[in-house]
């Protein structure tokens, strides 16, 4: 018997108390804070001193992942209304369960969701700035070093903006966490 109550504490189901509730968040924020949209570091670190030559192979290295990963990310406008709206339904009905009834899986879930979409605003405004320098520098209007910075300037930005989001979100997380705890000893 003492096996089946080890099992049932580590898949325990109140979400604050619950290992999995934290794994979760930390591979969720690890896996978001990796990169942006796909687009390797080390290209983007390559690419942030200003051009020194025509072309360099990373720059071209650069635009031709941008050209590749930035129209999987864009919204068609009718598109993003249907998204905006799902969204904040998903939202609207996590925080009144959580916030307003109390229940705790909802509140976790919240502080769970609500920055990864706020992420993915992030990522879709990013992608629909590359594709302005990526334009020039195919139209031949924009050196494709000169793009290759503009977009590496870009992309940095939006991976400080990540970071900063991530370690927000965590935080607010284990507070939330910790204050749920403070104020329901025994998980009621």
């Amino acid at each position: 018997m003492d096996g089946a109550k080890g099992l049932i504490a580590v898949l325990d189901t109140r979400s604050f108390a619950s290992m999995w509730y934290w794994l979760l968040l930390a591979l969720a924020w690890s896996r978001a804070s990796r990169g942006a949209l796909g687009i390797p570091p080390e290209l983007v670190r390559a690419n942030r001193r200003k051009p020194a030559g025509d072309e360099p192979p990373e720059a071209l290295r650069l635009l031709d992942w941008v050209s590749l990963v930035a129209p999987r990310w864009r919204v068609a406008p009718g598109e993003g209304a249907v998204l905006v709206g799902a969204g904040a339904f998903l939202l609207t009905l996590l925080a009144g369960l959580g916030f307003g009834y109390g229940l705790e899986t909802a509140q976790a879930l919240f502080l769970l969701v609500a920055p990864l979409m706020w992420l993915a605003v992030l990522r879709v405004r990013l992608a629909r700035r590359l594709l302005g320098p990526l334009a020039q520098a195919q139209s031949g209007r924009l050196p494709v070093a000169e793009a290759a910075f503009r977009i590496a300037a870009l992309v940095a930005a939006h991976m400080r903006v990540t970071l900063a989001l991530s370690a927000a979100a965590v935080l607010v997380a284990a507070m939330w966490g910790t204050r749920w705890h403070l104020l329901h000893p025994n998980g009621l």
